[in-house]
């Protein structure tokens, strides 16, 4: 059975998805039943994933037993059993909410949001390019439906541009894959680690061609500078638990990233050594500074939130353009916290619309709210986890990004970096301040319940508990890096074990 695990992070929620499409038409409490279950053994497969692989070793699942470079394979790493673990936690949390009213305004949600887990989990195990781009076809059909998921003119209007940019992004992967192929000959990317070190001279201008476009690609998907500017909109208009799930979509192009232009064109590529490295740190500064330039902008809850998404995707952005292992273990700390804490915001900001009124989520004076303690609690905990302020993850988590800058780096990241934080920190205050301490009137309005306040709490209270654990936490993103800077062991694992069989 054991062999078989890589495989149940795909096979698990395609099988939960189209069984409950076929079923849509059933009862409501069987289908959140099967979700919440199969959602459930995927954050299970996830914890076994990671603790099968802190050996170290790095393994693959080959599909119907056609040996890489050629087959279809899976590919168990640190680093992708992590991001499994946290796209199944985060899951977990998002389900638990829509399953207290959200789930019913479409019949489709509950199939959909297993698809959506599908091509999310394949992006992260799959060892070939263009099954990447399978996957990521995959859980973006996904994601279009979801957006839309209940109707109205906001979420059609932002699902248009949504969908438009993402067949452009579409458009250029085929193309980089095509051009990839044809100069390479491979699309595996242990082979492909292996091939490029051995380009003729003439082809190295088409391979940079290729990886200057996946850089594109990946960025659209990361809402990297300059092609964020759909995210706001499109995440501020999606329902709650959607707009959670949806803070892994970005973290899947911030992998992408992480895995190309370490593996195939990091250290030792030769002439396209280190390709993307300066575009990236700048552009992830860029990003960092006119994130938080939206998250003071913002004059509605959801919007801010999803301006906080991009402050991390900045911050994240600069940790790879930093380009050293302490920089990468850094980063995926941080990665896990701001993860877990924005899609817990995009919760909690929504159980706040719902006792406001007609204010909604629009940060103005409005009416007092049902539960002013509980969501001013949970609202001051995730809030600080954002802003990075101690004792919280997301101070931790920026402290050992500014501890692995070198001193060149410091003079760009540290004011940059910390003056994001000043400025999350204001406006989240003003939000807080807005909301909690000028309300007046009534109370009216639909409370937390124990679903949706558990789908919160979940994802917020992972703030102080990756403090809590953080001595584990950071041993095992410490030695993630480690295990993405050594090329030659993942070459060797897929290619060599390729020529005498691997799972299948």
């Amino acid at each position: 059975m054991m062999q078989h695990l890589i495989i149940l992070p795909v096979l698990l929620p395609l099988l939960t998805g189209v069984a409950l499409l076929i079923h849509r038409g059933g009862a409501l409490t069987l289908r959140r039943t099967a979700n919440v279950l199969s959602t459930l053994a995927l954050v299970v497969v996830g914890v076994l994933l990671v603790a099968e692989s802190t050996d170290d070793t790095i393994r693959y699942y080959a599909v119907g037993d056609w040996q890489p470079p050629f087959g279809i394979i899976l590919v168990l790493d640190r680093l992708s059993a992590l991001m499994v673990m946290l796209t199944s936690l985060l899951a977990l949390g998002s389900l638990l909410y829509a399953c207290a009213g959200d789930d019913e305004q479409g019949s489709n949600f509950h199939g959909l949001f297993q698809l959506q887990l599908m091509g999310i989990n394949g992006a992260f195990l799959t060892g070939d390019l263009f099954n990447l781009f399978v996957f990521f076809e995959v859980l973006l059909i996904a994601s279009y439906a979801l957006l839309m998921h209940g109707g109205g003119k906001a979420r059609t209007h932002a699902g248009f541009h949504y969908v438009a940019l993402n067949l452009l992004g579409s458009m250029l992967f085929l193309i980089a894959l095509g051009v990839l192929y044809g100069t390479m000959g491979t699309l595996n990317m242990a082979d492909m680690s292996a091939v490029v070190t051995t380009l003729d001279t003439a082809d190295l201008g088409l391979v940079k061609a290729g990886a200057l476009l996946l850089l594109i690609v990946f960025g659209l998907k990361a809402a990297m500078l300059p092609l964020y500017f759909w995210l706001p909109r499109a995440y501020a208009a999606a329902p709650a638990p959607i707009a959670a799930l949806f803070a892994i979509m970005t973290k899947v192009g911030i992998y992408s990233i992480i895995r190309v232009y370490t593996l195939i064109f990091g250290e030792q590529a030769g002439p396209l050594a280190n390709l993307a490295q300066p575009w990236i740190w700048w552009l992830g500064l860029a990003t960092l500074a006119l994130g938080a330039v939206g998250v003071l902008s913002a004059r509605e809850m959801r919007t801010q939130v999803a301006y906080l998404i991009l402050v991390s995707v900045g911050t994240l952005l600069a940790g790879i353009g930093m380009h050293s292992e302490a920089a990468l273990g850094a980063l995926l700390y941080y990665l896990i916290h701001t993860t877990l804490v924005s899609g817990g915001l995009f919760l909690l900001v929504d159980a706040i619309a719902q006792q406001r009124g007609k204010a909604g989520a629009r940060i103005v004076q409005s009416r007092t709210l049902t539960q002013p303690a509980t969501l001013g609690l949970l609202f001051f905990a995730g809030a600080i986890a954002m802003a990075g302020l101690p004792p919280l993850s997301g101070a931790f988590g920026k402290a050992l990004l500014l501890q692995a800058a070198t001193t060149a780096q410091q003079y760009w990241l540290w004011p940059i970096l910390l003056g994001s934080g000043l400025a999350s920190l204001i406006a989240l205050s003003r939000t807080g301040s807005t909301i909690f301490w000028r309300a007046s009137g009534e109370k009216t309005g639909i409370t937390l319940g124990k679903l949706r306040g558990a789908g919160v709490l979940i994802l917020i209270g992972c703030a102080p508990l990756m403090v809590a654990f953080a001595g584990p936490i950071t041993a095992f993103t410490q030695a993630t890096a480690a295990q993405l800077l050594d090329r030659d062991a993942y070459v060797e694992s897929i290619i060599a074990r390729g020529d005498t069989g691997g799972d299948a």
